[in-house]
C-alpha cells in the first residue's frame, strides 16, 4: 500500500516539475533564437491604430518597419522610405513636400513593392485610431478629428479624409500638404510610427474587423513588414512575440566577417530577467534598478545616452513659489555634479534643458546665461522670504527606476537646507494624480516635484510642448502675470517651429528656453540620464535608441566583439 501511494505522489512531483520548465511569463521554457527581455509587450501590432500606451509598441514596430526619413548618428534627418524630397511653400502659406520613395523596397513577401498608397491608406487610418491627434499637423486632419469627435456619420468622415494633405501623385511620389509650416516634421516622420506606411495590398477594401484579425493574428507571412524583421507569432498569455528575419528588406544590418542575421529573435516580458540573463536564458535586458547600478558593474553593462532630462518643477501659483525671483534662487542652489556624484557609473549633470545632442539646441553661450550653480546668490535671494518658514513638500514617483530618484530627492533636501530652506519628500505610487490635485483654495497641493521627460523625436519642439498652454506640466505658469509670459513663449514656439533656417530657430528655441528656465524659472534641468543594459558578446549591433527604445535594426549575431 506504501509503495502504491508514493506512484501518484512522484507524478505529481515531475508534472509540476515539467510545468515549471515550460511556464509562460516566467520565462524558463526553451525559446528558439536571441532571447530579449522587454518592460513590456506590445499592445497593438497595428501601428496605424495604435494606443496612448504606444511606447510599448516600438520595439516591435521599429524592428519590423520604417519611416520616409531616417536619422544619423548625430540625429540629423537622412533618407528613408524616401530617397529624396522637396520642401515649398503655396501662395497661401501652406507647406507642402513631395517625397520620391525607393523603387527597390519590397514588402516582406519579396513581391509587393512599397507604393505612394501604402502611406494615404496608412495615414487615413491613423487619423481614425486612438492617436489620431498625433496627424494634426496634415492640411484637413483638424476637419477629420472635428467631425469624429462630433460622432459624424462615415460617410462625411470618408469625404474629409479625401481632402486631407496626403496624396499618392503616382506609385513612387506622394505628396503631403501641412496646415502651417512645420520644421520638426521631417524629424517625426523618421521615429513615430503613426507616419509609416501600412501593406495596402492586403489591407485596401478589409473591414475593421478583418484589418484587427490581420494584425492580432500573425500567420502565413503577415502582417508584411519593411524591417529586417517580421512577426511570426504574438503570445499574449505566454508574453512573448516571435520575430523571424526578413531576408526581403531593403535595411538589411551590414555584415562584417564571421557576421551573420540573427534568424529568429524572441522579445519575452519577465518579472525576473536579470536573474534569467545571470543563468544564461536570455541574452538581453535592461537595468532597471539604479541601485543596482551602484554596485559592481558587470563587464558586459552597456550604457546609452538618452536625449532626455531630469528636472525639478515649481509650483508656480503656492507661495512662496508665486514669485519667479524665489524659484530662480532656489534653481541656483542647486549643485548638479554633487546631486549627481556617485549615483551612476556616469552622469550627465546639466542645468540646461535641451540635452546638447540634440539638433537645435542652445549654444554655450546661450547655456551659460541660464541659472546655475551660485549658492551665495541664492543664499542672499532667500533670505527673509515671507512663507519659506514651511517646508516645502517634494514629490517624487515611488518605485524602482533606472533614474535614482530616492537619492536624487534626499540631496536636494540636503542643499536646499544649505540655502535656509525646508523640503519634505514624499514619494507616491499616485504621482499623477498627487501632481494635479487642487487644495480648497485653487492652487495645486504640491510645491516642488521630479520627472523626466523623454523626446519622441529628434527635435526641440518634442521637449516644449509640455510645457504649453494645454500641456500636461501642472505647474499653472500659463496664469502667472496674466498669461503675457506663456503667450510670448508659445509665440516664440510657433515662430522656431515654422523657421526653415536652422540657425534663425535654434535662437528662438533658446529664447523660449530663457523664458521657461530664467525669466519665469518654471523648472530647473538636473541632468540627462541614460540607459544601461546588458547583452552578450556574440550580439552585434543590438541597442538602446536615443529615444529610449530597443534598437533591433542593427541587430547581428558572431564572435564577440573586441573589448567585450
Amino acid at each position: 500500500m506504501a509503495l502504491r501511494a508514493r506512484f501518484p505522489r512522484l507524478a505529481l512531483v515531475l508534472a509540476l516539475v515539467l510545468a515549471a520548465g515550460a511556464c509562460g511569463p516566467c520565462g524558463f521554457q526553451p525559446d528558439p533564437g536571441v532571447k530579449v527581455v522587454v518592460p513590456a509587450m506590445p499592445t497593438t501590432l497595428d501601428w496605424s491604430y495604435s494606443d496612448p500606451n504606444s511606447w510599448a509598441n516600438y520595439p516591435v514596430m521599429l524592428a519590423t518597419q520604417r519611416g520616409l526619413t531616417t536619422l544619423g548618428p548625430d540625429h540629423s534627418v537622412r533618407p528613408g522610405l524616401a530617397e529624396r524630397w522637396e520642401r515649398s511653400r503655396t501662395a497661401e502659406g501652406l507647406e507642402v513636400y513631395t517625397f520620391h520613395l525607393r523603387q527597390d523596397v519590397r514588402w516582406s513577401d519579396g513581391v509587393t513593392p512599397l507604393s505612394a498608397q501604402d502611406f494615404v491608406l496608412g495615414w487615413h487610418r491613423a487619423l481614425q485610431g486612438r492617436e489620431r491627434g498625433e496627424l494634426g499637423d496634415l492640411l484637413g486632419a483638424d476637419e477629420v478629428l472635428a467631425l469624429q469627435d462630433q460622432g459624424a456619420p462615415a460617410e462625411r468622415v470618408k469625404a474629409a479624409l479625401a481632402r486631407v494633405g496626403v496624396e499618392a501623385v503616382d506609385s513612387h511620389t506622394l505628396r503631403v500638404t501641412l496646415a502651417r509650416p512645420r520644421s520638426y516634421f521631417l524629424a517625426r516622420l523618421a521615429n513615430v510610427y503613426l507616419f509609416f506606411p501600412t501593406p495596402s495590398v492586403d489591407l485596401a477594401g478589409r473591414s475593421e474587423d478583418a484589418v484587427q484579425d490581420y494584425f492580432d493574428r500573425p500567420r502565413e507571412g503577415r502582417p508584411l513588414a519593411l524591417g529586417p524583421y517580421r512577426v511570426e507569432r504574438w503570445d499574449r498569455a505566454g508574453e512573448r512575440v516571435r520575430l523571424v528575419h526578413n531576408p526581403h528588406s531593403a535595411f538589411q544590418p551590414a555584415l562584417e566577417p564571421g557576421e551573420r542575421p540573427a534568424p529568429v529573435l524572441t522579445l519575452l516580458k519577465s518579472e525576473i530577467g536579470p536573474a534569467l540573463y545571470e543563468r544564461g536564458r536570455v541574452d538581453f535586458v535592461f537595468v532597471d534598478s539604479a541601485v543596482a547600478l551602484q554596485g559592481r558593474r558587470p563587464d558586459d553593462l552597456q550604457r546609452e545616452p538618452l536625449l532626455s532630462t531630469y528636472f525639478l518643477a515649481f509650483n508656480t501659483e503656492r507661495p512662496p513659489l508665486d514669485r519667479p525671483e524665489v524659484r530662480r534662487a532656489l534653481a541656483r542652489a542647486i549643485d548638479r555634479e554633487a546631486l549627481m556624484k556617485g549615483l551612476l557609473p556616469a552622469a550627465r549633470p546639466s542645468h540646461v534643458f535641451l540635452p546638447p545632442e540634440l539638433p537645435g539646441a542652445a549654444t554655450p553661450e546661450d547655456a551659460a546665461r541660464l541659472p546655475h550653480f551660485e549658492p551665495q546668490r541664492a543664499r542672499e535671494a532667500l533670505a527673509g522670504v515671507p512663507g519659506l518658514d514651511r517646508p516645502l513638500r517634494l514629490l517624487y514617483r515611488s518605485g524602482d527606476s533606472f533614474v535614482p530618484e530616492v537619492a536624487i530627492a534626499e540631496r536636494l533636501v540636503a542643499q536646499f537646507a544649505a540655502v535656509g530652506v525646508r523640503v519634505t519628500v514624499d514619494a507616491r505610487s499616485d504621482f499623477s494624480a498627487e501632481v494635479a490635485r487642487r487644495t480648497p483654495e485653487g492652487p495645486r497641493a504640491y510645491d516642488l516635484y521630479l520627472r523626466r521627460l523623454g523626446a519622441d523625436y529628434a527635435h526641440p519642439n518634442t521637449f516644449f510642448t509640455l510645457f504649453e498652454r494645454n500641456g500636461l506640466h501642472q505647474t499653472g505658469w500659463e496664469t502667472q502675470k496674466g498669461g503675457e509670459p506663456m503667450d510670448r513663449f508659445e509665440k516664440l514656439l510657433d515662430e522656431a517651429d515654422a523657421e526653415p533656417d536652422e540657425v534663425r530657430s535654434r535662437a528662438l528655441y533658446s529664447q523660449a528656453q530663457a523664458v521657461l528656465l530664467d525669466e519665469m524659472a518654471v523648472i530647473a534641468p538636473l541632468y540627462h540620464p541614460d540607459r544601461y543594459f546588458r547583452t552578450r558578446a556574440s550580439l552585434h549591433g543590438v541597442d538602446v535608441d536615443p529615444f529610449n527604445f530597443l534598437s533591433l535594426r542593427e541587430l547581428r549575431l558572431g564572435p564577440p566583439a573586441e573589448g567585450r
